[in-house]
């Protein structure tokens, strides 16, 4: 297993700035607000000819266990029990606080790899919090700007050794126990699923039930999750990538800048997704903002799937599960016949049904389809329905291919493309979807001019 390297510390001193720079990306949301990160998020870090996984976690604090910043230290104390080694960052500039005393006290009991980061230490006014944290008792401090990226080879000097004696590790076992090579091809990569919905929908609870553990946060606070955060998840012979995001409530009510920059980090999940869930809260069902961000991920050509969230709450299924249906392909015309699946965070139910729903509608997304094929269906769908002549003239159709899929997308060829009714170009994208068993997923339609062989 590769190096797994934890990221802790107080509120506020550097700790997502830090992740951002050993994965070389600006993955986690930073900001002068203290708790900005909940979650505990994961990425690959690179140090040189080092590679290891960092975790980025919530600021360790003294409080109720029950709260949520209790329940953010606990996550942040789980990410500490799975690490091989945790990086102790302080604040060089503004000097040894009690609760970092508190904080340094608790990891020597815990023993293990400890490396005591001072951050912010570019420049003089750092040396005094630097040369104050020896009282520490971490040893010596590494003095680094995760900002500027100063001190990064003194860390990466750190590390080695922690590194290799993981390694010796990782390969003593590997030698007691027999290596087989059964000559399997390697499986394909995770499908990459994003759960979307408005805040408090149900979206963390019900990933934490999917994957067996309170791996995310969650709580009756609204907005809770504000990084979109990446998790595993393994479904019998499937291998799924879960995208915990933000909540997203209306733009209008989007008024703080760490409220925006995490409806970013959402719309990011959602653009490199190839599923997006949307979490439909059954209490509240079809909301304008649930219908916004279906829309959203339509337009962005994602395969969509329904999770009807918080089922459990309920009482006639069979009627409510129609009234949906009904409510769903009304309000959404462009995701007509998607998949709508009952779930419950709370109990379970359905979450199988769910990962059949995301493979399905995956393998539709990237469904291809022979030309001639294609080609025998478009002459039985214009002889059926022939578009409408404009201007006294004959729309004259040549022949139809797919230029792609994921989504699947079509170029017609046309005499006068611009001419084409939007009409007619719906009835074809609902021919296709009706015949080749793409319901429920984004078909783009393209129309082009023919060209004129005598030209």
């Amino acid at each position: 297993m590769p190096l797994r390297i934890a990221i802790v510390g107080r509120p506020n001193v550097g700790k997502s700035t830090l992740f951002n720079r050993l994965v070389g990306k600006r993955l986690a949301l930073v900001d002068d607000t203290p708790g900005v990160t909940r979650d505990r998020r994961e990425g690959e870090g690179r140090l040189g000819d080092l590679r290891f996984t960092v975790i980025d976690t919530a600021g360790l604090e003294e409080t109720d266990p029950s709260s949520l910043e209790g329940r953010m230290t606990s996550q942040t104390q789980t990410a500490i029990d799975m690490a091989d080694a945790a990086l102790f960052v302080v604040d060089a500039r503004a000097g040894i606080t009690p609760m970092d005393k508190h904080f340094a006290s608790l990891l020597r009991k815990r023993g293990g790899n400890v490396i005591l980061v001072a951050n912010k230490a570019e420049g003089r006014a750092g040396d005094s919090g630097l040369y104050e944290s020896f009282s520490l008792g971490l040893g010596e401090p590494i003095a680094l700007s995760a900002e500027h990226g100063e001190g990064m080879a003194d860390l990466f000097a750190a590390l080695i050794p922690i590194a290799e004696a993981v390694e010796a590790e990782d390969n003593e076992t590997a030698s007691a126990g027999e290596i087989s090579d059964d000559g399997d091809e390697r499986p394909a990569g995770p499908i990459r699923v994003a759960i979307v919905g408005r805040p408090n929908a149900g979206k963390s609870t019900l990933i934490n039930r999917m994957l067996g553990e309170e791996r995310l946060l969650t709580g009756p606070e609204a907005g809770i999750t504000r990084d979109s955060i990446s998790v595993d998840w393994a479904w019998k012979d499937k291998e799924f990538r879960l995208y915990d995001t933000a909540g997203m409530r209306r733009k209008a009510r989007v008024t703080g800048k760490l409220e925006k920059l995490s409806v970013a980090d959402t719309l990011r999940a959602v653009r490199f997704a190839e599923v997006v869930v949307v979490t439909i809260d059954v209490t509240q069902p079809f909301e304008k903002q649930d219908l916004h961000i279906a829309d959203l991920a339509e337009r962005e050509g994602r395969a969509v799937v329904m999770a009807l969230a918080k089922w459990d709450l309920v009482e006639d299924h069979k009627e409510a599960a129609k009234v949906l249906r009904e409510e769903c392909d009304r309000l959404l015309p462009q995701l007509r016949g998607c998949a709508l699946v009952p779930v419950s965070g709370k109990t379970g139910m359905g979450i199988g049904d769910l990962a059949r729903a995301v493979v399905k509608t995956h393998e539709r997304w990237n469904k291809r389809i022979p030309t001639a094929q294609l080609n025998r269906w478009f002459a039985e769908a214009i002889a059926a329905h022939p578009p409408p002549a404009v201007a006294g003239r004959r729309l004259k159709l040549r022949y139809i291919t797919q230029a792609k899929s994921r989504p699947p997308t079509f170029i017609a060829f046309c005499s006068r493309p611009d001419a084409v009714p939007n009409a007619w170009r719906r009835y074809i994208v609902n021919s296709l979807k009706e015949t080749f068993g793409l319901t429920g997923t984004t078909v783009r339609l393209i129309v082009r001019k023919t060209d004129n062989p005598y030209a």
